[in-house]
């Protein structure tokens, strides 16, 4: 075990206490061993503190795990900020504080970064709902430019609890959250992350269990305030992208990346919603349709919005969101 590299496990909380007591009991079961884990909590107001207080006390002779306090709150993405500034592992992996980890996951994912000496290890995940859980598929990818047209394609999901990360990357690019920006923040930093690693690794596993309240979820309404913030971030990313060279081109995916940020605004019966979409990142609507990587049906309803059949769109949501998801995510 001494020869096991640390591992550092980043939890930002905030008013948590429903669900941060199942979430550690999941990581105290972890069969990998190395690990410090540094809490963040954010000016929460009910019994969080004291859940991982008795959590830690239970750790013998750890000396580097940590829970900071922040004086008042600054939203996740300063969280995230100070969990990177406390962290000592060789690797960063994050959890969120109302999910849960497979016991193995850290195991495999360091014995796969080691191994392959990857700066990057993904994997699948499990969405969960009160009854039952489906197993979600990443796609895999041989290389980081590889994983970067599938971040930016919309085939795959840029969530930080989806991949261990050496903190090298952090550090030697200097890639942080921007604060105050809390939507978004992980698109950014994940888009980042790709564009200077070298060697990475996919697992083809289910290993994270991220819990889903019910399938009024799965549908999204966005603030002002949450579109600015998004927008904020993705031009930080895509600015990011731009000072480098690539083998794809860079104009049609910030495009194809664009349409799949606002997407889920399709994903309602509201006109309203609808409206927004055809203005929001505007300069992407000549792409609508045009990503083959996405499902015929996404290609449909862009096409839809674009041209305002918005009929089409909404007999959409009653029959597939409404009806199919609402029976099979319970």
């Amino acid at each position: 075990m001494i020869n096991q590299p640390l591992v550092t496990i980043i939890t930002p909380i905030f008013n948590a206490e429903k669900t941060l007591s199942s979430c550690l009991k999941s990581l105290a079961r972890l069969t990998y061993k190395n690990l410090q884990f540094v809490f963040i909590d954010d000016c929460s107001s009910d019994n969080g503190i004291e859940i991982v207080n008795e959590f830690l006390s239970t750790r013998e002779n750890d000396k580097l795990s940590i829970l900071i306090q922040h004086q008042k709150n600054q939203g996740v993405a300063a969280a995230r900020n100070s969990g990177l500034d406390h962290a000592s592992g060789k690797y960063v992996y994050y959890v969120d504080a109302d999910d849960e980890l497979e016991t193995d996951t850290i195991r495999a994912a360091v014995n796969t970064a080691e191994h392959s000496e990857s700066d990057i290890v993904g994997f699948s995940w499990y969405l969960a709902f009160e009854k039952n859980k489906r197993p979600m598929n990443q796609p895999s990818f041989i290389s980081a430019e590889d994983a970067l047209q599938k971040l930016m394609n919309g085939t795959m999901r840029w969530n930080l609890w989806l991949f261990l990360v050496k903190r090298s990357l952090y550090e030697d690019h200097q890639i942080r959250f921007l604060p105050g920006v809390n939507m978004g923040e992980d698109m950014m930093v994940m888009i980042k992350l790709f564009a200077v690693a070298k060697n990475v690794s996919f697992l083809d596993q289910h290993y994270y269990l991220y819990r889903q309240s019910n399938s009024e979820s799965l549908t999204k309404t966005y603030s002002e305030s949450h579109m600015s913030q998004v927008a904020e971030n993705l031009h930080v990313a895509t600015d990011f992208l731009a000072t480098k060279s690539w083998h794809f081109d860079l104009e049609k995916h910030t495009a194809f990346l664009m349409l799949n940020i606002k997407l889920p605004l399709l994903i309602s019966s509201k006109t309203s919603q609808y409206k927004r979409w055809l203005t929001w990142f505007a300069e992407a609507n000549v792409f609508a349709g045009k990503n083959t990587a996405v499902s015929w049906r996404v290609r449909l309803i862009e096409r839809a919005a674009v041209s305002q059949h918005f009929w089409i769109i909404k007999l959409y949501y009653y029959f597939v969101i409404r009806v199919v998801y609402g029976i099979i995510y319970k």
